[in-house]
């Protein structure tokens, strides 16, 4: 091996450390949620195998609860489909945002990058892709230490389902939108920025009271987004 390519793996190693480090936030939150989902699973009769395969091939939290939550209930399979569909319809917009980033990338890279995007994963990259660090090593690192989490946390529920009889005295439930605010938090440089995520927030939990059950965070986030651009346009002129 040539010393070239020893510079570039020793490159590539530290650039998949910074990933990791960079998704450490994310594993402190989808572990404790994940075993929420496992439990939660556990205990609506899936298999073992069945849970850890959602974790797997479907990735996606919220999804995942109501899915196990159709499931309990009884409801047919294209229902749970179409249901999960319209949740998960926020991250044509976090692709649509990231894509300028990442155009020049190779179309398996794409695939294997958006399999893996989350709300809490588009957090993390849009923070670093708005400062230039657009790196594919750190990128597929943070997906991917984010995505073992959530199987970890989902398995440690299937294991230990049997000993939780309650899993509400733990505010399991708690853990996602902490983890959501600290994200936020992280994102937040400038006035705009601010009243983008208060305007999308208020929305949001308004059209929830109103009985808007699936749509609202869509709907807010949308509205919240086009002021900040409009500001953002207007500053411009």
């Amino acid at each position: 091996m040539s010393d070239q390519d020893l510079l570039e793996n020793k490159t590539g190693v530290r650039l998949w450390i910074k990933g990791l480090l960079a998704a450490f936030p994310i594993v402190l939150g989808y572990i404790p949620v994940g075993f929420a989902y496992g439990v939660l699973a556990h205990k609506a009769g899936l298999s073992t195998f069945n849970i850890l395969l959602m974790s797997t091939i479907v990735f996606a939290g919220s999804a995942q609860f109501i899915a196990v939550g159709l499931i309990s209930a009884g409801v047919t399979p294209i229902s749970i489909i179409l249901t999960t569909f319209i949740v998960n319809l926020r991250h044509l917009l976090f692709s649509a945002a990231l894509s300028p980033y990442v155009a020049q990338w190779r179309k398996i890279e794409l695939s294997g990058f958006a399999f893996e995007l989350t709300d809490e994963t588009f957090a993390i990259h849009s923070t670093r892709f708005d400062v230039g660090l657009v790196s594919k090593a750190e990128a597929f690192a943070i997906n991917f230490t984010a995505h073992v989490a959530w199987i970890i946390g989902s398995w440690l529920g299937v294991v230990f389902g049997n000993l939780v009889a309650d899993i509400t005295p733990l505010a399991l439930d708690y853990v996602l939108p902490a983890m959501f605010i600290a994200l936020l938090v992280m994102q937040i440089h400038q006035q705009t920025q601010l009243w983008a995520a208060i305007i999308a927030g208020t929305i949001s939990v308004v059209l929830i009271l109103m009985g808007f059950s699936q749509s609202h965070v869509i709907i807010g986030t949308i509205i919240g987004a086009t002021f900040g651009a409009w500001v953002e346009g207007w500053k411009k002129t």
